[in-house]
């Protein structure tokens, strides 16, 4: 193929590239869900600053789902309420998500019976609350053809749900909970808990007479001031690997003294051994 065709070849695929990139950012912003544009979704309630990215998942019986203020929805997460599009799920909410709730790339929020998600919990991708929950009861029937089993699920305010995390029916965490990626949890979390496994296990707690238990491994960090600029972080990060590295030799000194200490001490024993090593012992004759 001649040069001039391959490059053009060439750059129409990088026009295209382009175009569709383009294309997609556009499409990503006309698409996002906000009080303003609402679009196709009637939701209960959509506070002030929430965000649904655009694709979104599945959304069906909005009406009974409420969202608060400064939610964030990531693509493609999945809202419903009722377990079918179109059912009348009489006069109070389903769903109800607090304010600076923050779900996950590809969660799922499923509320066939009430879930509520208190204010600034953040769930990373993912994650999959549910308040249904297939039954086994008849060991002669199909289990997805059997009646499901449905109970309230209730998230306290400030939590973490990590990636992958199943939230069963019936479950009730309390306050800032920390769960653990894929951890599965069900029944009753105390406030300021760490759970992790499936089935979910608490494996830290605090406590405000023994603080955490156990212990944390690393010091918490330190939030950034108000009103530093990027320079003075700059800074701040050129000075705190300066001082790593004073300690690191520090460290390497401190371990070579300790090396050398008893080579100093052992230096003359060595030399007075080593002068007495010809000569007899006391009481027997040379020879």
């Amino acid at each position: 193929m001649p040069k001039n065709q391959n490059t053009f070849s060439s750059l129409r695929r990088r026009m295209a590239n382009r175009a569709v990139q383009a294309g997609w950012r556009w499409m990503q912003r006309a698409g996002a869900v906000t009080p303003e544009t609402p679009g196709r979704l009637r939701f209960g309630a959509i506070g002030h600053g929430t965000r649904l990215a655009f694709p979104q998942g599945t959304v069906f019986g909005e009406r009974w789902i409420r969202l608060g203020d400064h939610c964030i929805i990531a693509e493609q997460v999945t809202l419903t309420a009722g377990m079918m599009p179109d059912l009348d799920l009489g006069p109070d909410p389903l769903l109800v998500l607090g304010n600076g709730v923050v779900l996950g790339r590809g969660s799922h929020v499923i509320a066939d019976a009430r879930i509520g998600i208190g204010d600034d919990t953040f769930c990373g991708p993912g994650v999959y609350i549910t308040s249904t929950n297939h039954s086994y009861d008849d060991p002669h029937e199909p289990v997805g053809r059997q009646w499901p089993r449905s109970a309230p699920v209730e998230i306290g305010p400030g939590c973490w749900l990590g990636t992958g995390a199943v939230i069963l029916p019936g479950a009730r965490l309390g306050r800032n909970v920390v769960v653990a990626a894929g951890a599965v949890v069900r029944g009753e979390v105390p406030d300021h808990a760490v759970v992790a496994g499936a089935p979910a296990r608490i494996v830290r707690r605090w406590e405000p007479e023994t603080g955490w238990q156990p212990p944390l491994r690393t010091p918490a960090p330190v939030p950034i001031a108000d009103g530093i600029t990027s320079e003075q972080l700059r800074g701040l990060a050129a000075l705190a690997e300066a001082e790593a590295e004073a300690e690191v030799k520090a460290e390497v000194v401190a371990k070579a003294e300790v090396v050398a200490e008893p080579e100093r001490e052992t230096g003359p024993k060595a030399e007075r051994l080593g002068s007495g090593a010809g000569r007899p012992a006391a009481g027997r004759p040379a020879g």
